[in-house]
């Protein structure tokens, strides 16, 4: 499945005049750790499929589903019998829609969908994907336009059903709607501002909210704190400056919005599992 492979990075064969790939997968074959630039869900279809990112094992069941998010290292290992939807897609497009952006960045660097884990979706993200699998096998015109409004609608499935759980966890039983709007706006405006110096009051005062009452909401809306969202976005940041090697390490903590390199590196190593200059020699190498 894997046909391009230098060092650790894979260049994704997609489809002609398209950024999609798609493989009706049977291979009993593993593939080693790799990286690749285009989004990667995995939905197996019969026998369970294993996926180790970092050093995390997950094992999928028949009609579980992973989003594996651009540049995560990840390793696969299939049994001897089985068959998996393995769907590569390219998102510049999707970045530039705001709502899209955020809900992004609570995927990263993998998100898992089960029917324990997510009953309300499970099935209708599960029908997506075989559509997918049977508009990308038809091979008529606009193909690729067809399965990436199917995207489009599992990522609003996604963020709807995101919104709705954080927001019903709410006491003071805020309008859904404007609960929505106003983190999304938040998740937006560190996205923009993450090299700077954030602060929780400075943030909460955009949107109203005592530095308290806003910490609770928003660890509820983002599953992590808001200074550890902060600091993903800076990591993140930082491993597009990392790639650049003529940067020094302490250029990309300044430019990442760390106050140290010091701080950079520990912060980078809790996060990624490597240091910085490991992370680069990876992805330069390879």
């Amino acid at each position: 499945m894997i046909e391009n492979l230098r060092g650790i990075h894979e260049t994704v064969n997609y489809k002609e005049y398209s950024n999609i790939r798609l493989y009706d997968n049977t291979e009993a074959e593993n593939y080693p750790a790799h990286w690749h630039t285009p989004l990667e869900i995995i939905m197996p279809l019969s026998n369970a499929y294993s996926i180790v990112c970092n050093t995390h094992r997950y094992e999928l069941r028949p009609g579980d589903i992973m989003l594996i998010c651009p540049g995560v290292i990840h390793a696969l290992e299939a049994p001897k019998f089985g068959r998996r939807i393995i769907f590569q897609a390219e998102l510049p497009m999707f970045h530039e829609i705001r709502e899209l952006e955020s809900i992004l960045t609570l995927l990263n660097p993998t998100f898992i969908i089960t029917p324990e884990s997510f009953p309300v979706i499970h099935e209708q993200f599960n029908h997506s994907m075989l559509d997918i699998l049977k508009e990308y096998n038809k091979d008529l015109p606009l193909t690729e336009t067809m399965i990436y409004s199917k995207l489009l609608e599992i990522f609003a499935l996604i963020g709807r059903n995101h919104t709705e759980r954080a927001s019903s966890m709410d006491s003071t039983n805020i309008n859904q709607k404007k609960y929505a709007e106003k983190f999304i706006y938040i998740c937006n405006y560190i996205s923009s501002h993450c090299t700077e110096e954030l602060t929780l009051e400075e943030v909460a005062s955009l949107v109203g909210f005592s530095k308290y009452h806003f910490a609770r909401l928003f660890k509820q809306f983002a599953n992590i704190s808001f200074y550890k969202y902060v600091n993903k976005k800076r990591i993140a940041t930082a491993e597009t400056l990392l790639i650049n090697h003529q940067l020094s390490i302490t250029e990309v903590a300044m430019r990442s919005g760390f106050s140290s390199p010091s701080a950079f590196i520990r912060m980078f190593k809790i996060m990624k599992s490597c240091t910085p200059t490991e992370f680069r020699k990876m992805y330069i190498d390879s």
